[in-house]
């Protein structure tokens, strides 16, 4: 039996601010994430316990704390897409993607350094924006708990390390 898709149009807008450095770019936020209302919201997900351990600073939890934490740290967080057809949180079934217009946001802040996470987010860049916006990215593994089969907790911060380490001592996150 076929899987049934659902057109998805992205919930949130991004988050940044003009003094913003670091672009991280998912795919499109999941069900989960959408009911709580932020971006990688799902308790189980790795993603805020990684920036809080990355840059020493507590856990946000609140979507306020959250975005203090992003404006504080110089990240800005927004998606690939602005909408799709997808199953679930698969991105491997997304099809009929639309991109979000990232270009735009590069424009109003200071971004110098783009990650996407997972490899749906990071081919879906290189392939619809890349080209527009000029600007290469650096792959990090997903922190879903759909990545967690693949990646433990430690792996994972070990990666996003070494992959901000750079940024990480230019005092950025300070």
């Amino acid at each position: 039996m076929k899987k049934k898709t659902n057109f998805v149009k992205h919930a949130f807008e991004p988050a940044f601010s003009k003094d913003s450095r670091i672009l991280i770019l998912g795919s499109i936020p999941s069900p989960q994430s959408v009911r709580y209302g932020f971006y990688y919201s799902n308790p189980r997900n790795h993603f805020w316990a990684i920036l809080a351990a990355l840059t020493k600073k507590p856990l946000p939890v609140t979507t306020e704390e959250k975005l203090r934490f992003l404006q504080l740290s110089g990240i800005a967080l927004w998606d690939v897409l602005a909408s799709c057809q997808i199953w679930g949180a698969s991105d491997s079934s997304i099809k009929t993607p639309k991109v979000n217009p990232v270009g735009w946001l590069l424009q109003q802040t200071h971004i110098r350094n783009l990650f996407t996470t997972g490899k749906t987010a990071t081919n879906l860049y290189r392939k619809y924006l890349q080209p527009a916006t000029g600007m290469q990215t650096t792959y990090l593994p997903s922190t879903s708990p759909a990545n967690c089969a693949n990646f433990t907790f430690e792996e994972l911060l070990d990666i996003w390390e070494k992959a901000l380490r750079p940024i990480l001592q230019t005092k950025i996150f300070t």
